[in-house]
C-alpha cells in the first residue's frame, strides 16, 4: 500500500512542471485569468513594462503547470548591477568610495530577481493553492531560476552571481514561509517598509479627512495647498503624455539621481509605455506654473488599492511650494473620491507619509550569493548597505 501511494504522489509530481518565457506577448491565454486580482501580474503591465524597461533589466516569466493547466506564475528580472548604476553620486569620501567598492564586489554582476524591482510590494508571485503547495511551487520557481543561470552563461557567458526574492510582507502567511527559503539557503533581509494608508469606508471628501486630523497636521495641509500657490494640478493623456515625454523623465531624475542607492534608471519611454498600455489604469497629473511643467506623480489603479508609482519635481519649486507634500495630499484625494481601500505610498520618505496617515508595515527579502563565501557576507553587507533608518513616526489624526 505504501509503495502504491508513493508512485502515485511521484506520478503527480511529475505532471507538475514549469515553462520559462522570453516575451509577454507569447505568455498562454489562461495567464490573466490566473492573475486578475494583481495588474503587475497582467499581460498589459508586463508588455507595458517591457516595452519601457530600465536598460540593465531583462524580463523572464515562468509558468508553473499541472498536467498542462497553468497554476502559477512569477516574473523573473535578469539585473545587471554595476557600480555606477547602484550609486550615482560620484563625488564622495574615501571611505565611502571604499565602502561602495566592497558592497559592489558582493551585488554587482547579474542577478535574478523573482519580483519587479520599479514597486514596491510582492508582485512577482502567484499560484492556485488549492492545486499546489507553496513547498512544491517555490521548488519548481528554483529550479527555473537555476535553468535561466545556465541559459545566461550559455547565451551571454555572464555568470549569475545573486538571486532575490523580493517583498514580502512579515505578516505574510501565505508566502513568507522562510522554512522554505531556508531550504534553499536564501537568507532573509529585513527593508524599509511598505508605507500603506487605509482609507475609511464612511469618507466621501477630502473635508472628511481633514476634519479628523489634529490641529497641527489641520493647520499643515491648509499651509501647504495654500503654498501651491499658482501651481495648477492637470491630469495628462495619452497625446499629452508624449508630448511632455522628455519634461517628464528629466523631472524623474531630478529626484531619482538623489536617492542614495539605485539598481536602475528609467529610460525615457516608460511613462509614455505605461500609458499606452494601461490607458485609464494608468494616471500622470502634471504640475504648471505658467503653463511650464515643473513637476508630476503617477497612480496606478490596481483593483481597490491605489498604487503611488514615480514622481518628479523641480527642486526650486519643492520647498517654496511644498511640491512633494500636496503630491501626497492629491494621491489621498484621488483615493477618497474614487473609494479606495488602501493607498501604497511604497518606501522612503517615511516620516513625511506617516504624516499623511500611512502606516509602515515591515517587509522582508530573501537573497542568496552563488559564491559560498560572499553567501556568507552576503547578510551583514546588505546590513551595512541598507542600514535601519531612524525616523519618528507621525500620527496626524485625533485620538479616537
Amino acid at each position: 500500500m505504501k509503495t502504491e501511494n508513493c508512485n502515485f504522489q511521484s506520478f503527480l509530481f511529475l505532471l507538475k512542471t514549469y515553462k520559462i518565457y522570453n516575451s509577454s506577448e507569447t505568455l498562454p491565454k489562461s495567464w490573466d485569468a490566473l492573475t486578475s486580482h494583481d495588474i503587475f501580474l497582467q499581460k498589459k503591465y508586463l508588455i507595458a513594462l517591457e516595452k519601457g524597461t530600465p536598460e540593465n533589466i531583462q524580463l523572464y516569466f515562468v509558468g508553473v503547470f499541472f498536467d498542462e493547466v497553468l497554476i502559477g506564475v512569477a516574473v523573473v528580472q535578469h539585473v545587471k548591477l554595476y557600480l555606477e548604476d547602484m550609486f550615482r553620486k560620484s563625488e564622495v569620501s574615501c571611505i565611502k568610495e571604499a565602502f561602495q567598492k566592497m558592497v559592489s564586489k558582493v551585488l554587482k554582476g547579474n542577478v535574478l530577481v523573482v519580483g519587479n524591482l520599479t514597486h514596491t510590494g510582492q508582485h512577482g508571485m502567484f499560484f492556485n493553492e488549492k492545486k499546489i503547495s507553496y513547498a512544491s511551487y517555490s521548488d519548481l520557481v528554483m529550479e527555473a531560476l537555476n535553468a535561466l543561470k545556465i541559459r545566461i552563461k550559455a547565451n551571454h557567458n555572464k555568470t549569475v552571481r545573486l538571486m532575490i526574492f523580493k517583498d514580502f510582507f512579515t505578516d505574510d502567511i501565505l508566502y513568507n514561509q522562510t522554512s522554505v527559503f531556508q531550504k534553499h539557503k536564501l537568507h532573509q533581509v529585513s527593508v524599509q517598509p511598505n508605507m500603506i494608508f487605509k482609507v475609511p469606508s464612511h469618507w466621501g471628501n477630502i473635508n472628511d479627512y481633514t476634519s479628523e486630523l489634529k490641529k497641527k497636521y489641520r493647520d499643515r495641509y491648509k499651509r501647504a495647498r495654500k503654498k501651491l500657490g499658482k501651481i495648477a494640478c492637470v491630469e495628462l493623456d495619452l497625446k499629452a503624455v508624449e508630448s511632455y515625454n522628455k519634461t517628464l523623465h528629466k523631472l524623474y531624475l531630478n529626484v531619482s539621481n538623489n536617492a542614495k542607492f539605485n539598481s536602475f534608471r528609467l529610460p525615457e519611454n516608460h511613462f509614455l509605455s505605461l500609458k499606452q498600455n494601461l490607458k485609464d489604469d494608468f494616471k500622470v497629473y502634471g504640475y504648471f506654473l505658467d503653463q511650464e511643467l515643473v513637476g508630476f506623480y503617477t497612480l496606478i489603479l490596481n483593483g481597490k488599492h491605489l498604487e503611488t508609482y514615480f514622481l518628479g519635481y523641480d527642486s526650486k519649486h519643492q520647498y517654496s511650494n511644498q511640491v512633494y507634500l500636496n503630491m501626497l495630499y492629491a494621491m489621498l484625494n484621488f483615493a477618497i473620491e474614487y473609494q479606495f481601500t488602501h493607498i501604497v505610498y511604497a518606501r522612503t520618505a517615511m516620516a513625511i507619509k506617516s504624516s499623511v496617515g500611512a502606516k509602515p508595515l515591515a517587509m522582508v527579502m530573501y537573497m542568496k550569493h552563488t559564491n559560498p563565501y560572499w553567501n556568507w557576507l552576503l547578510k551583514p553587507v546588505f546590513k551595512l548597505m541598507n542600514p535601519k533608518q531612524e525616523w519618528e513616526e507621525r500620527h496626524p489624526f485625533k485620538d479616537v
